[in-house]
C-alpha cells in the first residue's frame, strides 16, 4: 500500500542551522517542493519536526537472560519507535533481528554483531566469550553479521584481582581493531574502568561506550584522536545496585563503581569541554527498558551540554556519524512532531505529538 501524501508544516528543524517552515512527504519520501498532482488527498501535520530520534547505544532483541522471544523483540522495538526513536545502533546482542528490516513499521537498526568477550568476564548468554588467541577471528566473522560496527568487552570485574581489569592485553587490542579496520568496519568497546580506555585508544578504536573511567589524559587522547562516546547515563545511575551485591566480597570493586557513578556528571562535562563527539545512547535492553531516549537526553544536559548540542547528538549530528540521512530532499520521511519548541525545552523531547516512519504516521 502507497504511502499517504503529507504536509509537515510549523517549524522544520532541518539541522542546527536550518529551519524550513513547510516540507511533504510524497511516496514515502521527503520533498520541498509541493506535490501538482489534481485530487492528491493530503494530511496535514503542525508542529516541530525533527528527524526521527537516534538511540546510539540500545538493543532490540536483548534481555537479561540473553536472547529474548520476536515477540518481546518487536514490543521493545515499538516501544523505542513510540518515543520517536526511528534509527538505532545496537550495540552487540547474540539474536538475528534481520526480520525487522522487512517490517516498515519497526525503526531502522544498524547492528554490531554479537559482543566478543573474555572468557568468563561477562554477562552470560551475551557474548562469545573467547581467549586472546581467538579475539582475532572472532572479530573478522563479526565484522560480516553486522553493519559496519564490531563490539569489544573492554573490561569487567577480575575475580582474582577483586575490581575492574582490561579483558585484552594491549597487543591483543591493537591487533583486533587492526583486523575490523582491514575489513572496513568501525569498532566499540564496552569500558567502565580507566586502564582499558587507554589500551583501545591507543589501539585507534573509534568509539567507546560508557566511559566512566575517562581521566585527564585519556580525554585529552580522545579528543585528538577523535574517538567518540556513547555515555549512557540512564544506565550509570543504575552502578550502585549493580554494585551492590559484591560490596561484601569484591569490597575495591563495589568503590569504584560507587566513585564512577559519583563523578559520572564531571566526566562527561570534561569530555564536552576537551571536544569528545558525544552522542545519545540509553543501553536498552538488557535489564533497563526501552524508550528512553528523552530521559537520556535530560540527563546529557545535567551534564552540561547545551539542547541545541544535545538535540544534534540524538538527530542531525548522530545522524550523520551513523551514515544515515536527516531531513533531506529523497531520503525516506523519517520524522518525529513535538506540539512544542524542544530547543527551548528538552523536556518535550518525551512527549511527541507524531511519529512518522518511511512516510507513514505509525504513532
Amino acid at each position: 500500500m502507497s504511502a499517504p501524501v503529507l504536509h509537515v508544516r510549523g517549524q522544520v528543524l532541518v539541522g542546527p542551522d536550518e529551519v524550513a517552515d513547510e516540507l511533504w512527504v510524497v511516496g514515502g519520501r521527503v520533498t520541498f517542493t509541493r506535490p501538482t498532482t489534481p485530487g492528491t488527498e493530503v494530511q496535514t501535520i503542525e508542529g516541530y519536526a525533527l528527524p526521527g530520534l537516534v538511540d546510539a547505544h540500545c538493543h532490540i532483541g536483548l534481555g537479561p537472560l540473553g536472547e529474548v522471544s520476536r515477540d518481546e523483540t518487536e514490543q521493545q522495538a515499538l516501544a523505542d519507535r513510540d518515543r520517536g526513536t526511528l534509527l538505532v545502533r545496537d550495540a552487540g546482542q547474540p539474536g538475528d533481528t534481520r526480520w525487522i528490516d522487512d517490517r516498515e513499521d519497526l525503526p531502522k537498526i544498524i547492528r554490531a554483531g554479537r559482543h566478543i568477550a573474555r572468557s568468563r568476564r561477562y554477562i552470560r548468554n551475551y557474548a562469545h566469550e573467547v581467549e586472546e588467541d581467538e579475539l582475532v577471528k572472532h572479530v573478522r566473522l563479526e565484522a560480516h553479521v553486522g553493519d559496519g560496527w564490531v563490539k569489544l568487552v573492554g573490561d569487567w570485574i577480575d575475580r582474582d584481582v577483586g575490581d575492574l581489569a582490561p579483558s585484552w592485553s594491549r597487543q591483543a587490542v591493537a591487533d583486533a581493531i587492526a583486523a575490523a579496520h582491514e575489513e572496513g568496519v568501525r569498532v566499540t568497546a564496552h569500558c567502565f574502568g580507566e586502564e582499558s580506555l587507554r589500551d583501545l585508544a591507543a589501539a585507534g578504536i573509534d568509539c567507546i561506550e560508557h566511559a566512566t573511567g575517562l581521566q585527564e589524559d585519556s580525554i585529552d587522547t580522545f579528543a585528538a584522536q577523535g574517538i567518540a562516546i556513547v555515555p549512557t547515563l540512564v544506565n550509570i545511575a543504575t552502578f550502585p545496585a549493580l554494585a551492590e551485591p559484591a560490596k561484601a566480597k569484591f569490597p575495591d570493586y563495589h568503590r569504584h563503581m560507587l566513585d564512577l557513578h559519583e563523578r559520572r556528571f564531571a566526566t562527561v562535562a570534561a569530555a564536552h569541554e576537551a571536544g569528545v563527539a558525544i552522542y545519545v545512547g540509553t543501553d536498552a535492553g538488557g535489564s533497563l527498558p526501552h524508550g528512553l531516549v528523552a530521559q537520556e537526553m535530560a540527563e546529557l544536559v545535567k551534564a552540561g551540554m547545551s539542547r541545541a548540542e544535545v538535540l544534534s547528538a540524538a538527530t542531525w549530528g548522530a545522524r550523520e556519524w551513523l551514515g544515515r540521512p536527516g531531513i533531506v530532499e529523497g531520503a525516506d520521511a523519517d520524522l518525529v512532531v513535538f506540539g512544542h519548541d524542544p530547543r527551548a525545552d528538552i523536556g518535550v523531547v518525551a512527549d511527541p505529538s507524531g511519529v512518522i516512519l518511511r512516510g507513514r504516521v505509525v504513532a
